[in-house]
């Protein structure tokens, strides 16, 4: 039996023609979930994008011959397709040639993974492959509707054409019906006789060109005179077209009389008579909102997509951290007088510190990074933090502070929150730099509510609001800029003052926090990014300071203190046992949950468990913690991690059940971690 086309929409296909790379993925992907459709070859592969698929999964030796055929379907993707690729590369010490770079860019939408790839990171690539392909399939839907619905029109429309010349005394109540239905739909009616010149319209017409009452005398030349510029050239082509097509179909932008700028859709058919042209009718609807939704949809694709590309790679990155940052800091201990060591080593540590920093802003941004949110009034954060403020404005800034006293709770992480309104404090201090006048950046903090119409475009509940502001005089954001500019790597500073990541650490910041950021702009007059975080009901406790706990001594282990080390990164284990062993503890290793659950269900003394969080094997660091305080009442937990996979998990370590010690970590910072989780929080 045929699957149906539906079935065929939801399977991946799978090219992989060398050695068991094709069985190997097909059973992972099923495993997961998924429906996997093995191709021998690339003409199998086509038949099968011809017929209907979710997404494909390719080897890049795949991709080495002639691809003159699958680029040639590329290029004949319906405007709603943009069919999704992941393709399985093998690890390079360098950069990827340029054909290869060539060859992944003219594929378009791939997420690219290095062998050898875990199920975890296969599985999660080909759920987001799929979840984007849906969309595509449903913005299709949303098109053949609209279609419909402008089909059925233009044939509603034709037949009253037709009933108009067949009943001429009925023509002024026809209008009339038609120019109400128009109304009640949004759209307009007009109509112009090129015998005589003569020209009829609806009232919503001169409305939508921002008109009141009676607007000017329309002929082709008024209605070219209000279209802008940049589209004027392809109006006239569109008119240029009517006498021999029959029908006018323009979509261009306007600027009204108020000045404003709008998408208007113009649509017309010609009537005949004795051979020649007589007039022409047709309807007139404004597409703005259509237009602003249609960008908000790929807007918000794009930027999930982001999310899920920054969240997988940040786990891999900070091991990789980790290592560094951990074997570098025992080489500054003992250096042994080789000032050459030592200076690397020092050189080392600052390249890694600020690869970690990218990294927190990339997990920021995809909204995968380790939250510890308390419920606080931030009030206390903003006067404690006024003084670093203050530091990052410059002594040629004034730095004003306007905080609502009564202001609501709002629940947090303090970190990620001083981290956010930094970036926009120096964020506005550069946008004033060499500008004349007086440079004058404000942080304010109020209460608002929120109602319906007010959030609807960011997808959080109406209601109470607590919201921060910072403002400055600065030089304003263009208006085509502003739409980007929480983009990851998009910036308006110049090259080498900026990674454009700032803003997007602060976008996914209040995302995170169930809240969102806007930003007023305008060019010459300055900029406001206000954050938006939703009214606590919780009632505000003292903060964690969020600085680094530098009077607490270094604790080191006491008789016969052990730990269970879990972490399935061998390289990562190395060093967090060496790193344990110089603090005096014994050390039992696991590198999986299973492993660990062995020396649990035995007899050995175990004080604390210190486990990784994302760990392969079906159970992750969390789950192991829960399993082991089953097993052994009382014992303490330490987890760590640099990722969390699922948001949800994250927030459940983040509210203090389980202490956590983020990725990359120094043996001061796991001494302090160790000493706080086995004191029971006693310094």
């Amino acid at each position: 039996m045929t699957a149906s086309p539906a079935a065929h929409e939801e399977r991946i296909l799978v090219l992989a023609p060398r050695g068991r790379d094709a069985a190997v993925t097909g059973q992972v992907l099923v495993q997961a979930g998924a429906c996997a459709e093995a191709c021998p070859d690339l003409t199998c592969l086509l038949d099968g994008l011809a017929a209907g698929a979710g997404a494909a999964l390719v080897t890049e030796e795949a991709l080495e011959g002639d691809l003159a055929d699958l680029f040639a379907w590329l290029d004949t993707q319906p405007p709603w397709s943009d069919f999704p690729f992941i393709v399985l590369a093998t690890r390079q010490a360098g950069r990827r040639s340029e054909r290869a770079a060539r060859l992944l860019a003219r594929l378009g939408n791939v997420v690219l993974l290095e062998r050898p790839v875990n199920a975890e990171t296969l599985a999660s690539a080909a759920a987001s492959a799929l979840r984007a392909r849906r969309r595509q399939y449903q913005a299709r839907g949303h098109l053949l509707e609209r279609e419909r619905a402008q089909e059925d029109l233009r044939l509603a429309n034709e037949d009253l054409e037709r009933r108009v010349a067949e009943r001429t005394r009925e023509v002024e109540a026809a209008h009339e019906t038609l120019a109400f239905a128009l109304d009640a739909a949004g759209m307009a009616s007009w109509d112009l006789d090129y015998r005589t010149g003569a020209s009829r319209r609806s009232s919503r017409f001169d409305a939508i060109f921002g008109h009141e009452g009676k607007g000017p005398r329309w002929d082709r030349e008024t209605l070219l005179a209000h279209i802008v510029e940049e589209d004027r050239a392809a109006a006239e082509r569109a008119f240029a077209t009517t006498v021999d097509t029959g029908a006018l179909d323009l979509e261009c932008r306007i600027r009204r009389a108020d000045g404003q700028v709008r998408w208007i859709a113009l649509r017309g058919q010609i009537k005949h008579e004795d051979g020649a042209a007589a007039r022409i009718a047709g309807i007139l609807m404004d597409r703005t909102d259509q237009r602003l939704t249609e960008e908000a949809l790929r807007q918000a694709q794009k930027m999930e997509a982001i999310g899920q590309l920054t969240g997988g790679v940040a786990h891999d990155f900070n091991n990789l951290l980790t290592v560094i940052v951990g074997g570098l800091d025992m080489m500054l201990r003992r250096p042994e007088q080789v000032d050459r060591v030592k200076r690397l080593a020092e050189a080392a540590m600052g390249a890694a510190r600020r690869g970690e920093q990218l990294t927190q802003q990339l997990l920021a941004f995809s909204r995968r990074q380790m939250l510890r949110p308390q419920t606080l009034n931030p009030n206390r954060l903003l006067l404690a933090f006024k003084p670093l403020a203050e530091r990052a404005a410059g002594g040629a800034v004034e730095l004003a502070f306007d905080l609502d006293p009564a202001l609501d709770p709002i629940r947090i992480d303090p970190a990620q929150f001083e981290a956010a309104v930094l970036n926009l404090v120096v964020n506005a201090r550069d946008a004033m730099e060499g500008r004349d006048g007086h440079a004058h950046i404000a942080v304010t903090s109020r209460n608002v509510h929120l109602g319906t119409g007010a959030v609807a475009d960011w997808g959080v509940a109406p209601g109470p609001y607590v919201v921060v502001s910072v403002s400055d005089t600065g030089s304003g954001i263009p208006a085509d800029k502003l739409q980007r500019v929480f983009e990851p790597f998009f910036t308006t500073k110049e090259v080498g003052k900026g990674t454009g990541l700032g803003l997007s650490q602060v976008y996914g910041f209040t995302r995170s926090a169930g809240g969102f950021a806007r930003i007023d702009s305008e060019v010459g007059q300055g900029t406001t990014v206000n954050l938006f975080f939703p009214r606590s009901t919780d009632p505000a406790g003292e903060e964690v300071g969020t600085g680094p706990a530098a009077s607490i001594p270094l604790r080191r282990a006491g008789e016969g203190e052990t730990v269970l080390l879990v972490e399935d990164d061998e390289q990562v284990l190395a060093m967090a046992t060496e790193s344990l062993e110089e603090l005096r503890y014994r050390v039992v290793v696991a590198r999986n949950a299973a492993e660990a659950l062995g020396h649990l269900t035995g007899v050995e003394r175990i004080d604390i468990l210190f486990s990784d969080v994302v760990m392969p094997g079906g159970m992750n660091g969390s789950q192991l913690a829960v399993e082991a305080q089953r097993l052994r009442p009382g014992i303490k937990v330490l987890l760590t991690s640099g990722y969390v996979a699922n948001l949800d998990e994250g927030q459940m370590i983040g509210r203090g059940e389980l202490p956590v010690l983020n990725k990359p970590y120094r043996r001061d910072e796991l001494a302090r971690s160790l000493r706080l989780v086995l004191g029971g929080g006693e310094r």
